[in-house]
């Protein structure tokens, strides 16, 4: 499936330099899942520094660890109890700085996590604030409002949960009775901190530097959007409400954060970045986070929840390409992270899209269906400008674990939801690094370890790193040889970008010298001119079957066709339109 193709330098050195995050790989580590070193079940920074060879072989330029912070793991980790100390789970910070120091050795850099919006209930500054008075200035650090109602028993809105369901408390006063309500958009135990308290900013501008300090090359803002509330603390109305106006989204003040923040990126040498997640339906709301003062990128997730579908991943790559166009900043590529369903799961379904509140148990998925479209679906990301993001195990194409015992579960978005939701768990089963099961498929580090803290399918053994690794056609193998190609050629570093015409069930674009063609369509189709590069399934004389990706390498003396460039004007065009035609 591999051809000829000339290696540059080009793209190698957009990926080392200071701006390397605009064309860079970025693998997801969600540490209590990734390698457990001491063998009690749960993964930690000392399996995560002994696999590091591993990522350097997968060709990553940096990894993002999901928070690994001092947490009671209410929420798997977003519940920050301390931000400058590591959970024992994990190790220490020694433990974090020892990873941190040998992956920059080998050339990787790390990102961690930061969670604006809350903080643990077991938090010293909201423990500070039970125990306090209302009006004091330890309740103002959060958001403490009377009830509405007889004896203020009702709640202060009708604020629904990220996670469904309600969004306020309700205290106890040290007499016993019934005090004030505070405010969670997540669960109970993650109440929201006040942005308006300088307090806060200036808290969390200190934990910025804190790591910063201690080498990490940026942070992954967590709900990024959501900071920033009306003090007011009004109803949500029916209807829609008017951009930037929302009580709790997307208020126009939370840019004001996100600037001081990235000064503070700015001022160390080489500078830090911010990636924000950002979900956001409006494309010009999600570029203002992206403005030189503020986010370095934000992920994709419009892109991420698209059924594989030849129009709506055009209209979805066209949205992205003019939004980022607009400001001159990179897009990300992103199939799957800690909370959405595997893609050669999601993949192989009749909806193959993503929303949370259609996960259900039960859902009938073919995998091998799923396994073919997730490796034409990395083709086409790995072709597209721009940076891309590799949630662990989708190297190695992972299905969701849809068999975990109920008791097992430990996702609150589970709970919440009555039961009928699965929940998030089943993506963040423990990799399988070897095919014995004694030692938890390779995950323990032991001979003799405690199980998994998730358990692992009896199956799990045949997606093994050790098992891909000694199989060229393997989906670890397929990851390898598309990073180690994107790294190398330098035209996949250029921002030029031009669609090509193809038939009604296929994408194909141009970058430079380099066509990537997808073919969506339930028959065979013919390649265009070129010498094939690399094929994500099989190509018989110049045909590609349904739900399979090429790159071409074309004729060089057609590389500097005018409409190698991205047409800005064309494509933010071609959004309104879109956006119009919605509206009608």
């Amino acid at each position: 499936m591999t051809g000829s193709m000339t290696q540059g330098s080009e793209m190698t050195a957009q990926t080392t330099g200071p701006q390397w995050w605009r064309h860079g790989v970025v693998y997801q580590i969600y540490p209590r899942s990734f390698m457990d070193g001491d063998g009690d079940g749960i993964g930690d920074l000392a399996g995560a520094t002994a696999r590091l060879p591993y990522l350097h072989d997968l060709g990553v330029d940096a990894v993002w660890f999901t928070p690994w912070y001092l947490s009671p793991q209410a929420d798997g980790g977003y519940d920050v109890a301390d931000y400058r100390r590591i959970d024992p789970r994990f190790g220490a910070l020694a433990d974090a700085e020892k990873f941190i120091t040998q992956a920059n050795e080998l050339g990787i850099r790390t990102i961690i996590d930061i969670v604006p919006n809350h903080v643990s209930d077991q938090h010293r500054w909201f423990q500070a604030a039970l125990a306090a008075a209302p009006g004091s200035p330890e309740r103002a650090r959060f958001w403490f409002a009377d009830g509405k109602g007889p004896g203020g028993d009702q709640m202060p809105t009708n604020w629904l949960s990220s996670f469904r369901g309600h969004t306020w408390t309700r205290t106890t006063d040290p007499d016993g009775r019934p005090g004030q309500w505070y405010l969670h958009l997540f669960t109970r135990e993650q109440p929201d901190l006040n942005w308006t308290n300088p307090e806060v900013r200036a808290e969390h501008e200190s934990i910025l530097r804190f790591w910063f300090d201690r080498g990490v090359a940026g942070v992954r803002v967590d709900s990024a959007a959501l900071i920033i509330k009306d003090p007011a603390l009004p109803d949500l109305p029916e209807g829609s409400v008017a951009p930037g106006r929302h009580p709790f989204l997307d208020r126009d003040g939370i840019h004001d954060v996100y600037r001081s923040w990235r000064a503070v990126a700015q001022s160390y040498d080489p500078p830090r970045i911010l990636v924000g997640e950002v979900w956001l339906e409006d494309p010009a709301r999600f570029a203002a986070y992206l403005a030189p003062d503020e986010m370095n990128t934000a992920f994709n997730f419009d892109f991420m929840a698209r059924a594989w579908d030849c129009d709506q991943l055009r209209a979805s790559i066209t949205e992205t390409l003019a939004a980022h166009a607009s400001i001159g900043a990179p897009p990300t590529w992103v199939l799957s992270n800690h909370d959405v369903t595997r893609p050669v799961t999601r993949y192989g379904r009749d909806d193959s899209s993503f929303a949370f509140e259609k996960k259900r148990f039960g859902t009938p998925t073919d995998i091998e269906l799923g396994t073919r479209r997730a490796r034409a679906a990395l083709l086409l990301c790995a072709a597209l400008p721009g940076s891309v993001y590799i949630y662990q195990g989708e190297e190695l194409g992972l299905p969701e674990d849809e068999e975990l015992p109920r008791e097992a579960i430990e996702d609150p978005m589970h709970f919440r939801s009555g039961g009928v939701d699965p929940g998030r768990d089943g993506c963040r089963v423990p990799l399988p690094w070897t095919e014995q099961s004694a030692t938890n498929f390779g995950f323990s580090g032991t001979d003799d370890p405690d199980p998994a803290w998730l358990p692992q399918p009896e199956w799990w053994g045949q997606y093994a790193v050790e098992r891909e690794s000694a199989d060229p056609g393997s989906m670890l193998s397929f990851y390898r040889e598309v990073l180690a190609l994107r790294r190398t050629h330098s035209d996949l570093g250029r921002s030029g970008f031009a669609w090509s015409q193809a038939g009604s069930t296929c994408l194909a674009f141009r970058r430079g010298a380099i066509s990537c063609v997808v073919n969506f369509g339930p028959g065979p189709v013919a390649l265009p001119e070129g010498d094939l590069v690399l094929a994500s399934g099989p190509v018989e004389g110049r045909m590609i079957g349904p739900d399979v990706a090429a790159w071409l390498r074309v004729d060089p003396a057609e590389q500097a066709h005018p409409t190698d460039q991205i047409d800005q004007t064309e494509l933010v065009r071609q959004i309104n339109k879109q956006h119009n035609h919605a509206k009608e």
